[in-house]
C-alpha cells in the first residue's frame, strides 16, 4: 500500500480508502457481518482511511419519485467495525443534515447550534472520542459558511475533532471557510466517468494545500462492471434515481464501461482496479465502496498498479471530459450543489 498526505498538515493515510456509504443501505440491503469483516479485511490490506456521514443509511424510494433518506446507520456499523482497530486507521465522518426521531433526513442544518449535538451523536455512534477527519457535507444555503466552520473549529479546540474538511463545496465556500479555520480536504465525485473536477478545482485545492478525495470512483457501479438499468433495482437502492442508469443514457454510458472492462482484462486487472489505479495516477485519494472482504482486498490492491503513459493516454481516450450521458445529480440532490 502506498501513503499519502491528507492535505498540507494533515494525516498520513493510504493511497486508497474505504466509501462506506454502501454498507449503510443506501444501495439496498447489506449483509452487515460480511461488511463489517470487509472492513477488518481492508485495515489487514493497509487501508487506513475509514469513510462515514452522519446521513448515511437505508433509502426509500417512493412512487412519485420522491425519496426518504434515513441516517445513523452507517456510523452505527462502522463503530462496530472498528472495535479493536480503531487506534488503526483515520477516520471521517461528515455533518450538516438534520434527522427526525426516527432518522429520517428531513433536511440541511449546518448552524452552531445543531452541530455541537450532531458531533456528540456521531461520537456516540462511532464508539470514540474523536473524529480524525470532520467534514461539512454539505454548504448550508441558510447559514453563513463561517458560522459552520467556527463551530466546526471550536469542536477542534475541545478535541472532538482533529482535521476539518468540506464535501461538494465550491472555491467561493472553500475560501470562506479556509479563512476562518485550516481546510485539509475537500471530498468531490471524481471518476472516468465523471471529471468535471478537473476543469479547475483539482487545481484550485492544491494550491491550497488541500487534498481532494474523490467519492464514487467507479460510478456507483458502472465502472467495476456490475451496474444495471435503474429500473432494475428495487425502490431501497440508490441507484433507482441515478440520472445516468436511466434508459438512453445507460446505454450511451455501457460504451465506457465495456471499454474499461476490455482493457482491464488485457492488464490482468478487474474494471474496479483500473479504474481506481487511474485515480491514483492522478494524485488523490479515491475512497471505494466495498461491502465485501474480496472486493475490499480487489480494491486495496490497486494502490500497486502501475499505468504507463500509454494506459493514460487510452484511458483518456475510452472517456474524455464530458463524454458521459446524463447529469450526475437530479431532482432534490442537485439542488444542494453550487458548483
Amino acid at each position: 500500500m502506498k501513503y499519502r498526505s491528507l492535505g498540507d498538515g494533515g494525516p498520513k493515510v493510504s493511497a486508497i480508502g474505504l466509501g462506506c456509504m454502501g454498507m449503510g443501505g443506501t444501495y439496498g440491503a447489506v449483509d452487515q457481518t460480511e461488511a463489517i469483516k470487509a472492513v477488518h479485511a481492508a485495515i489487514d490490506a493497509g487501508v487506513t482511511l475509514i469513510d462515514t456521514a452522519e446521513c448515511y443509511g437505508p433509502i426509500k424510494v417512493n412512487q412519485d419519485g420522491s425519496s426518504d433518506l434515513f441516517g445513523y446507520e452507517n456510523e452505527l456499523l462502522v463503530g462496530e467495525a472498528l472495535e479493536g482497530h480503531r487506534d488503526k486507521v483515520v477516520l471521517c465522518t461528515k455533518i450538516g443534515f438534520e434527522h427526525d426521531g426516527n432518522g429520517r433526513r428531513i433536511g440541511q442544518n449546518a448552524s452552531a447550534a445543531h452541530l455541537k449535538g450532531a458531533v456528540d451523536g456521531c461520537l456516540s455512534r462511532l464508539r470514540t472520542d474523536v473524529i480524525d477527519v470532520l467534514y461539512l457535507h454539505r454548504a448550508d444555503p441558510n447559514v453563513e459558511i463561517e458560522e459552520t466552520v467556527g463551530a466546526m473549529s471550536e469542536l477542534v479546540r475541545e478535541g472532538k475533532v482533529r482535521f476539518l474538511g468540506l464535501s461538494e463545496a465550491n472555491q467561493e465556500q472553500i475560501d470562506r471557510a479556509g479563512a476562518v479555520h485550516t481546510i485539509v480536504v475537500q471530498q468531490s465525485e471524481y471518476s472516468l466517468w465523471e471529471r468535471e473536477v478537473e476543469n479547475g478545482e483539482i487545481e484550485f485545492c492544491r494550491a491550497r494545500g488541500i487534498a481532494l478525495v474523490p467519492f464514487a470512483p467507479l460510478g456507483r457501479g458502472f465502472l467495476a462492471g456490475n451496474a444495471k438499468p435503474a429500473e432494475s433495482y428495487p425502490a431501497n437502492d440508490y441507484r433507482r434515481l441515478e440520472p445516468r442508469l436511466q434508459k438512453g443514457n445507460y446505454e450511451a454510458n455501457m460504451a465506457i464501461a465495456n471499454a474499461v472492462k476490455e482493457m482491464a482484462s488485457e492488464r490482468g486487472l478487474s474494471p474496479a482496479q483500473l479504474a481506481i489505479a487511474w485515480l491514483v495516477n492522478q494524485d488523490v485519494i479515491p475512497i471505494p465502496g466495498a461491502e465485501r472482504v474480496d472486493w475490499a482486498l480487489e480494491n486495496a490492491a490497486a494502490a500497486d498498479v502501475e499505468l504507463t503513459k500509454d494506459d493514460l493516454k487510452r484511458l483518456d481516450e475510452i472517456a474524455p471530459k464530458g463524454k458521459t450521458a446524463g447529469p450526475r445529480w437530479g431532482g432534490k440532490w442537485a439542488e444542494q450543489i453550487d458548483k
